[in-house]
């Protein structure tokens, strides 16, 4: 491939080598360093005049800094006459404040996509956003991409019988629906509650048959999991034989990595959107790699092919 440089932030050297892998080409040389007043500094060391350059950034905690990080590097490239600046952010930040549902509150979605424009990218390509509408916060050209069809794969690679996919709201219903359609099973609705900004949900029944089922909970992303521990418990409590959980985006923020270890889920199965440490990695996590997808997605853009195959 030609014309084309793909860098990686400081947290995203991984995921960006992984991407590189699947290309057939070298990472971009880059500097990133800290001076002793906290201020970031960056240098990209090779030509990038008139070539398609690709930035890899992650939201790793904190967050913030990831977003400086960022930004800075896209007006180091900008400021060496890239010809296209394309941004790779495999989970979004901020995607989940996407609406003004509060007296007096940012929309704070849309403020990261009007800096990042603002900065001088070029093309946004991303994963799973809590809020579709957000492609839309931008002016130029953002690529949503899904691991929807990883999860899938992997999950009809272990053969299981009787399944039931769980909705753990009314409003992941239609999402469940479609993996019930792949799997040509039922669905289940669990009835939660949520109040205010309270991180946790208060699950009280379910609608639908899981007794003795092998039980699945499909989510765009898990963060403190309190919500998805309602869930388990109520699948629990109605008597489900295994509890399976995936999503995309595994941020496991807080106290996850406990609640999922204590509680009866049998497999919690991720991306990797967001880098999960090594003191996370507990035996019920499976950690699968969207590398190759984001790799596939560049090779088509840098190539001027449609991306709609990605999702067939």
């Amino acid at each position: 491939m030609e014309n084309i440089k793909v860098f990686a932030c400081p947290t995203a050297e991984s995921f960006t080598q992984e991407i590189c892998d699947c290309l057939g080409i070298e990472i971009g040389k880059i500097n990133h360093m800290k001076f002793k007043n906290d201020n970031n500094f960056v240098q990209i060391l090779e030509t990038v005049r008139q070539k398609d350059v690709y930035i890899v950034q992650t939201s790793m905690p904190p967050v913030n800094e990831r977003i400086m990080e960022l930004l800075i590097t896209i007006d180091a490239a900008k400021r060496a006459s890239a010809k296209n600046i394309n941004v790779v952010l495999p989970y979004f930040p901020y995607s989940r404040s996407d609406k003004k549902d509060q007296a007096r509150v940012p929309i704070t979605a849309k403020l990261m996509a009007q800096i990042i424009e603002a900065a001088g990218a070029t093309r946004v390509i991303t994963c799973d956003l809590h809020n579709p509408a957000i492609q839309a916060y931008f002016n130029v050209n953002c690529d949503r991409l899904t691991g929807e069809y990883i999860l899938e794969k992997y999950f009809k690679e272990k053969n299981l019988d009787n399944m039931v996919i769980v909705a753990t709201d009314a409003g992941s219903s239609k999402k469940a629906y479609k993996y019930s359609e792949f799997f040509k099973c039922p669905i289940a609705l669990v009835d939660k509650r949520r109040e205010g900004n309270d991180d946790r949900a208060i699950a009280s029944t379910i609608i639908g048959d899981v007794k003795d089922k092998n039980a699945i909970i499909f989510d765009d992303e898990i963060d403190t999991a309190g919500s998805m521990m309602e869930t388990v418990k109520v699948l629990n409590k109605f008597g489900a034989r295994n509890i399976y959980a995936g999503c995309t985006h595994g941020i496991l923020s807080g106290p996850a990595i406990e609640r999922i270890k204590d509680s009866a889920i049998k497999e919690l199965v991720v991306t990797n959107t967001v880098p999960l440490p090594e003191e996370k990695r507990i035996d019920k996590i499976t950690v699968l790699s969207i590398a190759p997808l984001f790799a596939e997605a560049i090779k088509r853009i840098h190539n001027e092919d449609p991306l709609g195959e990605l999702f067939r």
